[in-house]
């Protein structure tokens, strides 16, 4: 079985950020090569590899728990599934109520993040986010379109 083709994701950060770290040890090597001094090469191993030891921590924790994907069965908000079936309706910008459920598993909507506010069939609202709250509110709109017109 295939699994459902994404209508919308964001993989919360790429593991590319792990090559921050052997480039930043690089550039520290190039700079001892370039003024003539002792050039320290174990110790800038071990800076990147002990940066990329700390980074891979970071990079797990950030693509499971900001990481997001629309697909026809429904929306995967971090940590947290919603069934295309629980999802009423999509509303307009600034028209979630405060105080509304943060999706995810968080406290709050992430720094950088915008807000897709979300009536599930019980009556009971709720906040999606993404970093491009747009694009998520168009691919939501298409499930619950795409489902309202199934039944």
């Amino acid at each position: 079985m295939t699994p459902e083709p994404a209508l919308y994701g964001e993989p919360g950060v790429g593991w590319t950020a792990l090559l921050w770290a052997p480039l930043f040890a690089l550039a520290g090597l190039l700079a001892e090569l370039a003024t003539g001094g002792p050039v320290h090469w174990p110790a800038w191993i071990l800076v990147g590899v002990g940066l990329v030891v700390i980074t891979v921590p970071w990079v797990y924790a950030r693509r499971r728990y900001l990481s997001l994907e629309v697909t026809a069965d429904g929306y995967r908000q971090g940590r947290e599934t919603l069934e295309a079936a629980r999802i009423a309706e999509v509303l307009e910008d600034d028209e979630a109520p405060v105080g509304a459920r943060v999706l995810g598993g968080g406290w709050t909507i992430p720094k950088k993040h915008g807000e897709v506010g979300l009536k599930l069939e019980d009556g009971v609202f709720v906040r999606a986010w993404a970093k491009d709250p747009d694009a998520l509110r168009e691919a939501l709109e298409d499930l619950v379109r795409a489902r309202t017109t199934e039944s």
